[in-house]
């Protein structure tokens, strides 16, 4: 049996430290902050970046130099049979293009996984894969799993702000003056590889049953339906620098989803970058089964 080692990028949510006790390897992201290169979760921490963004700074993310992708898995080749590398959505950066295009000189050693995930989405296709290393499967076999299994995950994202939107290009200045005056609180979603619109909302309250019910929704018609705890799904809460509406939302969703475990993580700061601080996140996955 092939030892495996799974890779993936701090887009998944996973912290350096947490990448050890889990086992993994997290390339961490790097962004252009004025004329300065920081690394996400390396030198440069969640509430670092949430200052500089409020301070108005110029921030732009990048991602992972060939040689820093090729380094690391050179170095883990020498202790590792292959290696499943699980970078983020293809929809949202180059660096999975960039990658499949380094994988080509390792003669299959190296499986990337196209699999259009992201943020906690994306590091439950970590887990996923590692579960299907000890279970015997090799990295192609993993790399061809996950992106089979790529749609059966959602993510639905309310904002607090349109600020970030206007100032990245991706709404209008009057479409952000409009909804800033009415108090529009944007649901987007992720529902493969893109982030696009899903609803708005007036309030915070009604921004969450808009997120809960869609995901009750995507359970009840995509996944399988409400099983007995645990059910066949993974529930997940993801954020930007709002732990205690995070864990408020836990609740909520628990009266819905009772006795699951409900995983609540930062989103990615190439998100973050995007939409600000303030958000709410509601994710799910279907959980995998393996023969």
């Amino acid at each position: 049996m092939s030892k495996i080692a799974v890779v993936t990028d701090s887009n998944s949510g996973i912290t350096q430290s947490e990448a050890k006790e889990l086992g993994l390897f997290v390339l961490p992201m790097p962004f252009m902050i004025g004329d300065q290169l920081f690394y996400e979760d390396v030198n440069l921490t969640q509430e670092e970046f949430y200052v500089k963004l409020r301070d108005g700074e110029n921030i732009s993310t990048s991602q992972p130099s060939p040689e820093e992708v090729c380094n690391l898995w050179d170095s883990l080749l020498k202790e590792y049979d292959e290696i499943v590398h699980i970078p983020m959505s293809s929809g949202l950066s180059g660096s999975c293009q960039s990658a499949l295009m380094l994988a080509e000189d390792y003669n299959g050693k190296v499986q990337v996984v196209n699999n259009q995930r992201i943020s906690v989405t994306q590091r439950q296709s970590c887990l996923d894969a590692m579960e299907l290393a000890k279970h015997g499967k090799n990295a192609k076999e993993i790399k061809e799993f996950l992106e089979a299994d790529k749609f059966n995950s959602s993510i639905y994202i309310m904002l607090d702000t349109l600020y970030y939107l206007k100032k990245g290009g991706r709404i209008t200045p009057a479409a952000a003056a409009i909804g800033t005056l009415l108090k529009l609180k944007p649901v987007l979603q992720i529902q493969g590889e893109k982030l696009d619109a899903f609803s708005k909302a007036r309030t915070t309250a009604q921004g969450k049953s808009v997120m809960i019910n869609a995901i009750k929704n995507d359970v009840e018609t995509r996944f399988g339906g409400i099983l007995p705890a645990p059910g066949g799904v993974w529930l997940q809460i993801a954020h930007t620098q709002n732990p205690e509406a995070a864990q408020a939302l836990k609740e909520e969703l628990l009266q819905i989803f009772p006795g699951h475990n409900v995983v609540i993580a930062p989103l990615s700061l190439s998100i973050s970058c995007h939409i600000g601080p303030g958000s709410l996140a509601v994710a799910c996955c279907k959980k995998i089964t393996i023969s």
